[in-house]
């Protein structure tokens, strides 16, 4: 993944979901015990102890500590955990909108006074056995974070952080190549045009591509316009060329100092070791200082304010003359009120958070817009907490009324009982906290959810108008309020490029004759820089002795249930939590309903069922389970590229108490959903008709807009997608379901006038899916909730219908695979239906999709062979290696995109891939000189070993309670054959990689597929051989 990440609010990006897996146990262990043992005053390596809490709802206890000559701060969260987590965060406060911070972000991690060699962070990737690593810039803060389950592993990262945080070398060719440089756009060619080059510079005019970003960037600079939340932390791509190299040094100066810095750790690691290493190779070489990065409290106004702003057209969206956004924000508390927080962001929810909340209600019911603006709810990532809603008429008019007639307690109590749901099921991820924390709120107390509950309902019990109060302060009578709109211009990425063009005019016409030569000797020394061998030497590194020779094996029961459908039991500590899988296989279903499955998805837990209305149905289903999802099964096999599953996976949990209640749900959905879409077409109930066709018609306006809105984040997945198409038969199913295709689909059926069409294939999806014919189910709970969820799955596939008459497979050719090894033994295995099809063949095929944006997306894909294959393996590896050692530097580091790389995705299809790319033909030149680089065998042994590490990193990820066995029940990959392709990781050579690369990536052996997702492209409009679309 590209390194790093921009958001004008970094709380909303929630990197730390991947690097903090609810491994821990459900009951407070050894790591508790010793953290409770610290005392008030204490000290321990130049730290003292100022505060111990146990937290028992979530399993830990917290440990706040100071540094004594520097004041740096620290909290230490223990928990029986084995993933343990480090970040270090700096309060960073800029004020222009050169993007110093981010760029900042960028160039500290290219090297170090300790560890010199370039780019230390992406070479220690392929060194460790890292969980997680990564950087954010906040508009407040900067994050550095780390996880990882090995304990040396940990020790060598920390340090690496350290160097890289406090003591960098902060190059001048580093920040040309991340920030921007002014460089010819052929560099060994003085006669092309200068231009503006730079990682951060194309990245973060990829991310204003995003007009949903774009609005969130104004909405705060407009609402907190007197300080640091006025300008773009992240960098105006037409203002990053005013940033100085001394300005990036005097901002580490000012800004990195452990005067101002906030150190985290987590897991059950030893707190001691953490507190040595950190107190040694960084802070004793400090001494306190007054950092002076607080930021002033923002001055209320006295009267609200309108702003509007332009942004580019949207070209899928699902009305090209509805494409304004608007909204009405308030500025409210102090975010270090943390109860005051906990009750705004519980109201947000009451106002704002699904069918039967009142804006839900007066806006997309009324048909006013397709989805709520970006960032609609409470915003807790500055200084203050904000709240974003839509439509001022309606706002005034909904505010009145919320505050008159306040909330039904039934919603207070699905909003309490989500909470409760949240605690059990999910982990602990620092980053919530890190905005209270940057403003000397107490991060402890965001952790005592049970405490703000029990607080919360004390407040309703003694003041039953409590909410109401709070609508009348924050809202009637708070003048501090912005009015915000977007609309888009055609013409708008053409007034950027313009712009952008003036402002490289401005800066070339500055330079002398002398200093254009130096110019281009720079961009000469930079490219033999790039090009130059590192010598890493200097780098900690974990050995692939290291790693695990063998995995623990889950344990998993087969059971047959209603007399034949497989069902797997995982007995795991979910902490009260009982999690419910289904997969129905698509093998009955009529081509022609295919391409409607994944809306048939997105609605179905939505349109109500049996005596459920819609609403009714989602307050049940909030009140009853942490939530209900329907999502499109596509499994390749293991063991062959033209076989795949096709089906439908079904997913829910609940609180152990609840399942019955969930499975209910489940057979209200599968036996009475038609009922509902019945009413819809029924002429003779008119108004109920009316209403839940324009409640069908308002979850695919958004569903719609939810599409064409992902698409700047996600455009090299769509790319890769598409450019894999038609390299196997799941591929082209793959594209009909999550690729450009459905895009385009759901954007036709939104701009339907008559939507009765579509809404009549649904029953007929129905009753090829919705029973228990060809389903397998799964459920992981605790040993002691087993025998409950047994008896409960029973009775919900006893009550569901099963087809009147045997439907036969569309496609014929199905096969079961034979289970082998142990699974041989076990008559109750589960057995997948898979389709094939003898007579497929692959074959290339080039995609341009034109889209208005300043940088590409591109995607290479190419057919190879499936997971149990020995060539698989070296595959894996060689995709890393390929990655580390050449893409990073070639699309990167001199070619300027935000990121690119090499995949092998579980199917065999071997990705090529580049993301807010500036180029897109050389990108394609440069994967094909990445397949002759690997022919040659450039590489060592020593390269061999990191891919390995960086591989074995992934492979080995923590597995969540929630989450064990999931391999085997949605893949068909059991431990033995994990174990099996484990060796063979192991077992890759040299020559196994140099053998695979000339068998797959030399032109001609393997079929290719190619995408590109960006502007207009000359080269590609010349070539007949690629599909525009």
């Amino acid at each position: 993944a590209p390194r790093g990440g921009w958001r004008c609010s970094a709380d909303s990006d929630q990197p730390g979901s991947a690097a903090l897996g609810p491994s821990w146990r459900w009951k407070s262990g050894s790591v508790n015990e010793r953290a409770l043992q610290y005392k008030i005053g204490e000290r321990i390596h130049g730290f003292t102890v100022n505060q111990v809490t146990a937290v028992p709802e979530l399993f830990l206890t917290a440990v706040k500590l100071s540094h004594e000559n520097t004041g740096a701060k620290y909290l230490h969260v223990a928990r029986e955990d084995s993933n343990n987590l480090f970040s270090v965060q700096f309060r960073t406060t800029p004020l222009d909108s050169t993007g110093v911070p981010h760029i900042l972000e960028h160039t500290v991690l290219c090297g170090s006074q300790k560890y010199p060699c370039r780019d230390p962070f992406f070479k220690m990737l392929n060194r460790s056995l890292s969980t997680f690593m990564n950087a954010f810039t906040a508009s407040d803060y900067t994050l550095y974070p780390f996880s990882t389950q090995n304990p040396k592993d940990f020790q060598n990262l920390l340090s690496v952080y350290l160097d890289a945080a406090f003591f960098p070398c902060l190059r001048q060719l580093d920040f040309w190549q991340e920030g921007w440089r002014l460089e010819h756009e052929n560099p060994t060619d003085p006669q092309t045009p200068l231009v503006f080059k730079g990682i951060v510079f194309n990245e973060m005019k990829g991310a204003f591509t995003d007009n949903e970003r774009l609005f969130s960037q104004h909405l705060q600079n407009k609402l907190l316009p007197d300080h640091t939340y006025a300008v773009i932390s992240g960098g105006d791509p037409l203002s990053i060329p005013d940033l100085t190299w001394e300005q990036l040094k005097q901002f580490h100066a000012t800004h990195y100092h452990p005067s101002n810095a906030r150190f985290f750790t987590y897991g059950n690691f030893p707190l001691e070791q953490h507190l040595k290493q950190i107190h040694e190779e960084a802070l004793t070489k400090f001494h306190r200082i007054e950092p002076n990065t607080a930021i002033p409290v923002q001055q209320l106004w006295d009267n609200p304010r309108e702003h509007h702003v332009k942004c580019g057209s949207d070209s899928f969206a699902t009305d090209p003359t509805k494409q304004t956004i608007i909204s009405v924000s308030f500025l409210l508390t102090d975010i270090t009120d943390t109860f005051e927080t906990f009750t705004l962001n519980l109201l947000s929810s009451l106002l704002v958070g699904g069918p039967n909340s009142p804006f839900y209600k007066a806006l997309l019911e009324a048909s006013l817009g397709t989805d709520f603006s970006p960032d609609v709810g409470c915003m807790c990532a500055s200084s203050w907490g904000c709240v974003c809603t839509h439509h001022k008429s309606i706002l005034l008019k909904k505010k009145n009324l919320s505050q008159r007639k306040g909330f039904e307690e039934e919603r207070i109590e699905l909003l309490l009982h989500k909470i409760e749901s949240r605690m059990k099921a999910s982990s602990l991820s620092s980053f919530g906290t890190s905005s209270c924390w940057n403003h000397e709120g107490d991060p402890v107390e965001l952790l005592k959810i049970a405490d703000k509950v029990t607080q919360f309902r004390q407040h309703l019990k003694e003041n039953p108008t409590f909410l109401q109060e709070k609508v009348k302060q924050y809202f009637k009578d708070n003048p501090h309020r912005l009015t915000l709109s977007m609309s888009p211009d055609e013409s708008y990425y053409e007034k950027q490029a313009k712009l952008e063009a003036e402002k490289l005019k401005q800066k070339v016409n500055t330079l002398s004759e002398e200093e254009k030569k130096q110019t281009y000797e720079k961009g000469l020394e930079l490219i033999a820089l790039q090009s130059k061998p590192q010598d890493t030497s200097c780098l900690p590194a974990l050995k692939v002795s290291d790693i695990a020779p063998t995995i623990p094996f889950t344990e998993l029961e087969m059971a047959f249930a209603a007399d034949e459908i497989p069902v797997q039991y995982c007995a795991q500590p979910t902490n009260g939590m009982v999690y419910f899988r289904a997969v129905s296989s698509l093998n009955t279903l009529p081509e022609e309903l295919k391409p409607y499955v994944p809306l048939f998805c997105s609605v179905i837990t939505k349109m109500g069922c049996g005596a459920l209305g819609y609403r009714e149905q989602a307050q049940q289903i909030e009140l009853k389970t942490g939530g209900m999802s329907v999502s499109p099964h596509i499994i390749p096999d293991d063991s062959h590229l033209d076989a795949y599953e096709q089906g439908v996976l079904f997913s829910s949990l609940c609180l152990d108490r609840n399942l019955p209640d969930m499975m209910h749900l489940w057979s209200e959905i599968f036996n009475n959903i038609l009922l509902s879409l019945q009413t819809i077409l029924c002429i003779n109930q008119l108004n109920g008709r009316l209403e839940q066709e324009e409640h069908f018609r308002v979850l695919v306006k958004m569903t719609a807009q939810e599409l064409s809105n992902g698409i700047p984040d996600s455009g090299h997945l769509y790319a890769s997608v598409r450019a894999s198409k038609t390299l196997t038969p799941a591929g082209e199913l793959q594209e009909m379901f999550i690729g450009m295709d459905q895009v385009k689909l759901m954007k036709r059926i939104a701009e339907m006038s008559d939507i009765k069409p579509v809404l009549r294939k649904l029953p007929r999806i129905k009753k090829y899916l919705l029973n228990s014919d060809n389903m397998r189910c799964s459920v992981n709970a605790t040993p002691q909730q087993m025998s409950q969820a047994s008896k409960e799955i029973e009775n919900f596939l006893k009550g569901i219908t099963r087809s009147k008459k045997e439907r036969k497979p569309v496609r014929p050719h199905v096969i079961e695979p034979v289970p082998v090894g142990r699974e041989r033994l076990n008559c109750s295995q589960i057995t997948r239906k898979l389709i094939t099809e003898p007579t497929f063949k692959p074959c290339q095929m080039k995609t341009h999709f034109l889209l208005p944006f300043p940088v590409n997306y591109v995607g290479e894909c190419i057919r190879t062979v499936p997971y149990t294959a020995p060539d698989y393996a070296s595959l894996q590896i060689l995709a890393r290696l390929m990655t580390a050692k050449f893409l990073h530097r070639e699309i990167r580091e001199k070619g300027g995109a935000y990121g690119g790389g090499a995949t092998l995705s579980h199917s065999g299809i071997f990705t090529f891939y580049s993301y807010r790319d500036p180029n897109s033909i050389s990108t394609f030149s440069t994967f094909e000189k990445a397949a002759e680089w690997a022919q040659s065998g450039e590489f060592a042994q020593q390269d061999i070993d990191e891919a390995k590490l960086a591989v074995f990193a992934a492979v080995d990820a923590p597995i969540a309670p929630s989450d064990k066995g999931m391999n085997h029940f949605l893949n068909g990959i059991s431990d033995e054959m994990k174990q099996r392709h484990r060796e063979q990781l192991f077992a890759v050579s040299s020559d196994h990689l140099i053998d695979v690369a000339n068998k797959y990536l030399a032109g001609g052996k393997s079929t290719h597929g190619l995408a590109v997702l960006g502007p207009e492209n000359p080269h590609i409009a010349k070539d007949p051989s690629w599909v525009k679309r």
